[in-house]
Order: C-alpha cells, then sequence, then structure tokens
C-alpha cells in the first residue's frame, strides 16, 4: 500500500486538474465566443482612454501606438503614452507613430523618478491616470496596454461590447504570445496554460467565486470603479500588478479575463535565456517570496509533472500504468492551448521536459531575491530583500 501511495495520489491531483479546477485547460474563455448585447452594435460608445506604459520600447512602441490609433472604435477615443525615462527615444517612436496613422489623438507624458515603494509599471500607469484625470472631461474606460502589444482594428470595440454585456469593472485580454522562435514554440503555449492553471478563467468570470486576475498587456477598467477601489496607489508595490489590480477590482464587481486573437504580442523571446529572464523576475513574487511555499510549489510540480513519465517508465504493473494515465492526462490537458498557437498535440508529451525548465527559473528568481536583486527589470530591482526588522 505505501508504494501505490505515490502513484495514486499523482493520478488524484490530475483528476482534480481535468475535472475540478473550472475545466481551465479547455479554452472556453475567448472574447469571441461572448454573446453580445444588440450584436455589439451600440447608438452611443463610452470614451475610452489608452494608457501605454512605456520603459526602452522604441522598438515595439510605433506598433502598438499605430495599432491604437487606427481602431475601429466608435466612442472618443485617445492615447496617452508615459515615457517612463527611457533612453532609446521611445517618445520619438511614438510621436512617428502618430504622424504615420494622421491622427493627433496622442499625448506624450515624460515619467519622473520612481518613488520609494512603488514598482515601475505601476508608477508609470499612475501618472498616465493623474494626465487622464486632469483633463476636463473624464473617460468612462481606461485602457491599460503594455507597450509591445498590437491590437487589431476591432480590438477595443470588441472588449467595450464585452464589458457592457458583461457589466464587468475590470475586462481583461490574455494576449497571444509570439510564439516563432524554438524557445517560444516550446515554452510559450506552457506559460498560458499554468496561468490559466492558477486562475482558472471561468472561476476568474464568476461574481460568486474570490478567484481574481488579469492579463496586463490588455485591461480596460472602468475609471469610476478603479477610484472607488483606491485607485492604483492601491496596490502601488505590486509586482504581479495584473493579478493584484483583478483582485482589486473584483471587490466592486464582475471582472473578465479571457483569451485572443484580437491583439498579440510583438516582443519575441529569440533565446531560451530571454524567455527565462521574463518569467524569473515574477515567479518566486507569486509564492509571496516564502522559502517554504517555494518548496511546497517545487514538490508539487514534481509530483504533477516529473512523476507520471517517472512511473511510466521505470515502474512496473499498477505503478506503470498509474504513471501512463497521469502522462496522459498531462498530454490531453495541455492540448487545446497547444491547439490554439497552432502547435502539434504531440507537444503534451514534453510538458514534464518544460516544467523542469519553469522549476529552474523559480528557483533563479528566489536566488536573485536573496541576493538582493529580485525582479530585476529593465535597470531597476523591483523586490529587494527587506531589511532586518521590516516585514
Amino acid at each position: 500500500m505505501t508504494t501505490m501511495a505515490l502513484p495514486l495520489l499523482m493520478l488524484a491531483v490530475w483528476a482534480y486538474l481535468l475535472f475540478g479546477r473550472g475545466w481551465f485547460w479547455l479554452c472556453r474563455e475567448r472574447d469571441d465566443w461572448v454573446a453580445l448585447r444588440d450584436g455589439g452594435a451600440l447608438a452611443d460608445w463610452p470614451s475610452v482612454v489608452a494608457i501605454i506604459p512605456a520603459r526602452n520600447e522604441a522598438h515595439t512602441i510605433s506598433e502598438c501606438v499605430g495599432s491604437l490609433l487606427r481602431q475601429n472604435y466608435g466612442g472618443r477615443f485617445s492615447v496617452v503614452v508615459v515615457d517612463d525615462q527611457s533612453s532609446d527615444g521611445t517618445a520619438v517612436a511614438a510621436r512617428a507613430a502618430a504622424s504615420s496613422a494622421g491622427v493627433r489623438r496622442l499625448q506624450i507624458v515624460a515619467g519622473s523618478s520612481l518613488p520609494p515603494g512603488w514598482t515601475g509599471k505601476l508608477w508609470a500607469m499612475h501618472q498616465g491616470l493623474s494626465a487622464v484625470d486632469a483633463t476636463l472631461e473624464a473617460p468612462e474606460f481606461v485602457l491599460f496596454s503594455d507597450a509591445d502589444i498590437a491590437h487589431g482594428r476591432d480590438a477595443l470595440h470588441r472588449l467595450v461590447a464585452i464589458a457592457l454585456a458583461k457589466r464587468s469593472v475590470l475586462t481583461s485580454l490574455m494576449v497571444k504570445l509570439r510564439c516563432e522562435s524554438p524557445a517560444e514554440r516550446w515554452l510559450v503555449p506552457s506559460f498560458v496554460f499554468f496561468f490559466q492553471m492558477l486562475y482558472p478563467f471561468t472561476w476568474v468570470n464568476d461574481p460568486g467565486r474570490r478567484t481574481a486576475a488579469a492579463a496586463g498587456g490588455c485591461m480596460l477598467a472602468h475609471r469610476e470603479a478603479l477610484g472607488a477601489a483606491g485607485g492604483l496607489e492601491a496596490l502601488h508595490g505590486a509586482l504581479i500588478d495584473d493579478c493584484a489590480l483583478g483582485a482589486l477590482m473584483k471587490r466592486q464587481g464582475p471582472v473578465w479575463l479571457g483569451l485572443t486573437d484580437q491583439a498579440h504580442s510583438v516582443r519575441g523571446y529569440s533565446a531560451f535565456a530571454d524567455f527565462r529572464r521574463m518569467v524569473a523576475r515574477s515567479a518566486f513574487a507569486e509564492l509571496r517570496y516564502s522559502p517554504w511555499r517555494l518548496a511546497g510549489a517545487i514538490g508539487g510540480m514534481c509530483l504533477t509533472y516529473l512523476a507520471p513519465p517517472f512511473f511510466a517508465i521505470f515502474g512496473r504493473g499498477v505503478e506503470q500504468l498509474a504513471g501512463v494515465l497521469a502522462w496522459s492526462a498531462m498530454a490531453v490537458a495541455l492540448g487545446p492551448m497547444l491547439r490554439f498557437y497552432g502547435r502539434p498535440l504531440a507537444g503534451g508529451l514534453a510538458l514534464p521536459t518544460i516544467a523542469v525548465a519553469y522549476i529552474a527559473f523559480t528557483m533563479e528568481f528566489a536566488i536573485d531575491y536573496w541576493r538582493g536583486q529580485g525582479g530585476y527589470w529593465k535597470g531597476r530591482v523591483q523586490a529587494p530583500m527587506p531589511e532586518a526588522g521590516q516585514s
């Protein structure tokens, strides 16, 4: 009985993931599957201002700004770029994109120095929001977009229509990440899969559940609800700012999160090291910087992703059968996400190897954090170790 405890526990984990965690792996929450009121046709569309925090994004900002300024949207809409002390001509590139689009609905805000206690992105978002609030006509919605996102011409139209149909105070899209290089083809589908597993979208979108999250690349916030929640000041030090905003806003009303083909990231991760840096900067933050949570997470990952192939290859009898079943369940679960990204379904069998990479990424962040270099991104340490006596 003792020797069967681990295989049975492994099978129980996968039974729970497949059938008890909001069917997250089926990828059913998508913006193009939402039933819209009146088919998404409105006579009077609410006003929106897009805020783009940008630090050294000259190579991506043009496509982002251009795609937003060319939106097919029926309401009042403008774009604010917060140039967060860039040294690469980000503001110049943004202005050139507006000139190319032939519109004058772009405002550039020169970002100020980062104050203590704030993370860089949230401080830039806050400065953009302050600039918006200083205008005579505050918008009904604010769209927070990363500087590396290209939005389809109808993306804003559909996003606002979903917000109105769902009456959501925060409507967010998990934009489609680039999946071209070997590193991206191996790691991107599993990255989104793991995110969905942590925050099942059906649970996020259920007002009766406490689970809350958002995807930082594209977040549409109801301005009045954001103010009632305490504004961005209420989460100024959050390293995982999107999920923190999702939790903050869900206290004000429904939130909605889904996959999309309408917006995609133009940022490339040509090497495994590039993707590792992106993941590692926030991985340990998910565990609240706790070594005990880290140990538990690694143990859970080993049980969930590494034990199945181990028993399938080296086990005998019932143990081997349990390993085969769990490994098969793993491949089936990743299948819809692989299909969404146009990857072969056989790639699901490689999830144990990919899980090892993510364990290594998390360990790397933990080591950086303990060295005082946690959350290093664009020249800033955003998650330093607390000084002695601080919590």
